[in-house]
């Protein structure tokens, strides 16, 4: 962790094409990110490995894809019209824009330094509103979602009765959420547009606290899984100016980023305050019936909360080092777990000449049914290894002189440079147990 910068990771990130600036030949667009060819795949496998662990591993819980626009009575409902506010304020030399919660007020403006400039802090809500229909009125308001629960509440009555789930169970959601922010900062760490990975899990009141601890463990055993460093891993729990209204208690997972330790993930106890009010809101019954004991409750709510993007920020963040090698060279590596690199084979011919290019790519070909791959065939054998190292590709399989004689490869693996001997029929094989296995060697 001591290698990388945040100046680092954005740079590394547009080289490689992980990440862009949104709009960027128009002067970009602030708080708004375009995902590259092997940032939208790191991405898409950081969200499969989180929906296999929710709805694969876990057999009570189902899945959701709710629609980002909502009746605009959701927002009412969850208090979000009303409390999903942030205190703003201007400084009025140079124009730039604060929270005035997260600086001195007393003191000089953080970008110009000028004493007594700020206006007077106001509310600013963080949803962005936009109208349906032709007509542009109050009566046609609808709001860009701030997040994907209200969906899995507003459907909970639908899956009861259509999934055949009984309580305690689970509702999974990844999607795309929207923050009108007043700063956005830190690369994709604070944007405007984002994705979540949010799972509510419906629980009888009274048992709510076993199942708030079981959901702790669980999620902080998944980024274990995931192979982040245990050490860039810790809990910060709610106090009572910070605990949302509506919880009665909260974690958060957070990780240590180039900017210090932030939130990575929350996991709540929301009580069965959201169910209540879209039932006042709505007039709707939202309550449990328990077909054994024919007891009638409203479910409360234990909710993990990670935000997708950032996700993908801890990933590149925990993955990246700067090694000094023996030779005196120095390379710059991706200590992804495989599961989740954008590139999980690379098939490199050690030259083009004397069938070794064909014979590498029909290899290639073949091992795209089970692995994402990449073929190249450019530059010095060295060279073409450190790219990858760069990329976060695990493995690099290497077609020589030697394969064309007894049908086997070279597979070099990534984090210790270790390279193998091992059989074309068994390559697939090999791969797959390693993968498995996969432990990050200690720093």
């Amino acid at each position: 962790m001591a290698d990388v910068t945040m100046d680092k990771l954005v740079s590394l990130c547009k080289r490689r094409g992980f990440i862009y600036q949104s709009s960027e030949i128009y002067g970009g667009l602030t708080g708004a990110y375009d995902y590259g060819p092997l940032g939208v795949q790191l991405k898409n496998n950081i969200r499969d490995f989180w929906w296999k662990e929710m709805t694969q591993i876990h057999d009570d819980i189902v899945g959701l894809d709710a629609s980002i626009l909502m009746h605009p009575k959701v927002w009412e409902a969850s208090g979000h019209v009303s409390n999903f506010t942030d205190p703003m304020v201007d400084c009025k030399q140079c124009k730039s824009r604060f929270r005035s919660d997260q600086i001195d007020l007393t003191a000089g403006c953080p970008v110009c330094g000028t004493k007594g400039s700020f206006t007077e802090p106001r509310n600013f809500n963080l949803m962005f509103s936009t109208h349906i229909g032709p007509v542009h009125d109050d009566a046609s308001i609808v709001y860009l979602r701030p997040e994907t629960a209200q969906g899995i509440y507003v459907d909970f009555k639908n899956i009861v009765q259509s999934s055949r789930v009984k309580i305690p169970f689970g509702i999974a959601q990844v999607g795309k959420s929207f923050r009108n922010e007043i700063t956005t900062k830190n690369f994709i760490f604070r944007s405007c547009e984002f994705e979540q990975m949010e799972m509510q899990f419906f629980c009888k009141p009274g048992s709510d606290d076993d199942w708030f601890s079981y959901w702790r463990d669980q999620r902080m055993t998944f980024y274990h899984k995931m192979g982040i460093r245990p050490a860039a891993l810790r809990w910060h729990r709610h106090g009572e100016d910070e605990l949302a209204f509506y919880a009665k208690d909260a974690y958060d997972i957070q990780f240590l980023f180039p900017m210090g330790w932030q939130e990575l993930e929350g996991v709540h106890n929301r009580t069965d305050y959201d169910l209540t009010q879209h039932q006042k809101f709505s007039g709707k019954d939202m309550a449990y019936l328990d077909q054994e004991t024919q007891e009638r409750y409203i479910p409360y709510v234990v909710e993990t909360s990670a935000g997708l993007t950032r996700n993908v920020l801890m990933a590149l963040s925990d993955a990246y080092e700067e090694q000094q090698l023996p030779d005196g060279d120095m390379r710059t590596v991706l200590h992804f777990h495989p599961a989740l690199a954008p590139v999980t084979v690379a098939v490199l011919p050690l030259v083009k000449k004397d069938g070794l290019g064909e014979f590498a790519k029909k290899l290639e070909l073949d091992l795209r049914e089970d692995f994402t791959t990449f073929f190249d065939l450019s530059g010095a054998i060295g060279r073409r290894y450190r790219r990858m190292d760069e990329i976060g590709t695990p493995y690099c399989v290497t077609v020589d002189y030697q394969t064309l004689q007894d049908n086997t490869v070279t597979l070099r693996f990534r984090d210790s440079m270790e390279q193998i001997r091992v059989t074309i029929t068994d390559l697939v094989t090999t791969i797959k147990r390693e993968t498995k296995q996969y432990k990050r060697i200690e720093e």
